[in-house]
């Protein structure tokens, strides 16, 4: 009798597991089971060779314009940036800059990758430096995002064209590809004054004890005794004060984040090969990285929260003056000139 239960018991197994399969085999074959799951069977063997994934942890992106369009926008950039820059003073030469390295110590080097980029603070550096670190092997990630913000601004992640002899600057400007990205002068210092003092982090309680104290204490009257040692309620009005105030510019060169563009990149001095836009920012990083043959390999990552700061740019100028608007204009005048931006309306 007990043999005849064990019989049976096996057997009774063996129909549950066939029908099992029979309706797993169903489930797979209706698309209802999530792919992840059958990648596991079916994706277990991975190309060592293969250094980054497609995607590089984000979507493929493909421009809607063609690759000619986007080479033809480039041509009149470069164009205008050359006309405006034979008219200017303002135009070091290459051995002058040389001579003063420190120019150049915006210029990331991508050795592998031939490789060039200025970086502007406040012009989506960081995901370009994100991008930069996933090329270079800098980081444990393929998916740019996935590193902290932070780590792509550590000083020694990158090294910079000011770290190289005159001989080994000059070959890499002749032969390496360089590109730089702009954004609308006063667009770009608005998101610096929010970030830098408008905001809960680290970096924000730097300035505002390296700057805001400072600028609240020369441009307030009957500042209040936690405003100047605090500096966490500088003005918009107050910050530009402090930009356009003749004793600033005189002390020291600006901070990075608000300094002009010309100054950090020196466009009238090397000659970009892709000169991106903020406004086309998406179009012109895919032009970067077809260029460089890097669009198999990686894609720049797109951003879920777009930038809101241009529709802001209004609100923040109304309450300065003219004088004070035409001032700041002045500061940034080439960059304004350079890059084709619309310079405010003065009356």
């Amino acid at each position: 009798m007990r043999v005849v239960l064990l019989r049976r018991s096996k057997q009774l197994v063996l129909v549950l597991l066939s029908v099992f399969g029979l309706w797993l085999g169903v489930i797979v074959m209706n698309g209802k089971l999530p792919s992840h799951h059958v990648s596991l069977v079916f994706n277990q063997k991975t190309d060592a060779t293969d250094s980054f994934p497609a995607n590089a942890g984000t979507e493929k992106y493909l421009p809607e314009k063609s690759i000619t369009t986007l080479e033809t926008e480039q041509t009149q950039r470069k164009k205008l940036a050359k006309e405006v820059c034979t008219l200017s003073q303002k135009k070091p030469n290459l051995d002058s800059v040389i001579k003063d390295r420190v120019l150049l110590d915006h210029i990331i080097v991508d050795e592998e990758h031939r490789l060039l980029y200025c970086y502007v603070p406040k012009v989506a550096c960081t995901n370009w430096k994100r991008l930069l670190m996933v090329l270079m092997g800098k980081a444990n990630t393929t998916n740019p995002l996935a590193i902290v913000a932070d780590d792509s601004h550590r000083l020694n992640v990158f090294r910079r064209l000011d770290n190289y002899t005159g001989e080994e600057i000059r070959y890499r400007l002749d032969h390496f590809m360089k590109f730089m990205f702009i954004r609308h002068p006063f667009e770009r210092l608005v998101s610096a004054f929010r970030n830098k003092f408008g905001q809960n982090s680290s970096s924000a309680d730097y300035f505002r004890s390296r700057y805001g104290r400072q600028i609240i204490k020369q441009y307030r009257t009957n500042a209040s005794e936690e405003s100047l040692s605090r500096g966490h309620d500088v003005t918009f009005r107050e910050f530009v004060q402090y930009i356009i105030d003749p004793r600033t510019v005189a002390r020291a060169n600006f901070n990075e984040h608000w300094r002009p563009m010309v100054d950090l990149c020196l466009p009238c001095t090397i000659q970009y090969n892709v000169i991106g836009k903020y406004e086309s920012l998406m179009d012109d990083a895919w032009l970067v990285l077809e260029k460089a043959n890097l669009n198999q390999k990686v894609s720049f990552p797109r951003s879920d929260r777009p930038s809101s700061t241009n529709s802001l740019v209004e609100e923040y100028t109304k309450h300065l003056t003219r004088e004070e608007l035409l001032h700041l204009y002045h500061i940034y005048e080439m960059d304004f000139r350079l890059f084709d931006y619309h310079s405010p309306g003065f009356d």
